[in-house]
């Protein structure tokens, strides 16, 4: 597992329903810790201490929650996401144990430089995250793929590329593409309005090449 451990204190919680609103209102946002079949541990959580924690952890780091006297290791399984305020308001954790292999999903990294930037082409980003399954122990923070076969246009990279440490096995498509070199607009229209004028130089040497027609 990279990095180091990331703790996280958590509250039970009895409000529920509409009620977690003011929850919200008071800086916390309501969560779940799913526990392998048991009943749900219903908690909430500090806000700003949760979005912390997130944006270190993400979904693929494992989490060690205290509640009341209890200690689990998680998980962030959904987020559901405010989609006008882009906030926080409902968490799942799912508990793991150190024996069982795990899903999550892992960002991607573009490892070194990319030389279809440095000549001025377009590289489009079609994933920045595949799902993975490990054990907890083998879980990573990332996974990274070699950006230099991005030179020209239409060379992509796939998940295929991604290099994958021992114990991690890609759930993803192999074939999905990660990244793709394309024109840019000033290329696309460049290059139209050389096949235009191409078409009209054309068009005015044929003009010239033809004889006036006689009078029979």
């Amino acid at each position: 597992m990279g990095g180091k451990d990331i703790a996280l204190e958590v509250q039970e919680r009895t409000v529920q329903g509409k009620a977690v609103k003011q929850l919200r209102n008071d800086g916390f946002i309501p969560a779940v810790i799913h526990d392998h079949g048991k009943e749900s541990k219903v908690i909430m959580v500090p806000y700003l201490e949760l979005q912390k924690v997130y944006q270190e952890a993400g979904k693929h780091h494992p989490l060690e929650l205290s509640v009341g006297g209890q200690k689990f290791v998680a998980l962030i399984k959904d987020i559901d996401m405010d989609p006008k305020k882009q906030q926080m308001r409902h968490v799942v954790f799912n508990a793991i144990k150190q024996d069982e292999v795990v899903e999550t999903e892992v960002p991607i990294e573009l490892e070194g430089e990319i030389p279809a930037e440095k000549a001025g082409l377009m590289v489009i980003t079609q994933l920045d995250h595949v799902q993975i399954e490990a054990l907890p122990r083998d879980l990573v923070d990332e996974l990274t793929v070699d950006a230099s076969k991005l030179v020209e246009i239409g060379d992509k990279i796939t998940v295929a590329d991604i290099v994958v440490p021992q114990g991690v096995t890609i759930l993803t498509d192999s074939e999905h593409p990660i990244a793709v070199v394309e024109e840019t607009k000033a290329q696309i229209s460049e290059e139209e309005t050389e096949e235009v004028e191409g078409e009209e130089g054309a068009e005015g040497e044929a003009a010239e090449g033809e004889s006036p027609t006689e009078e029979e």
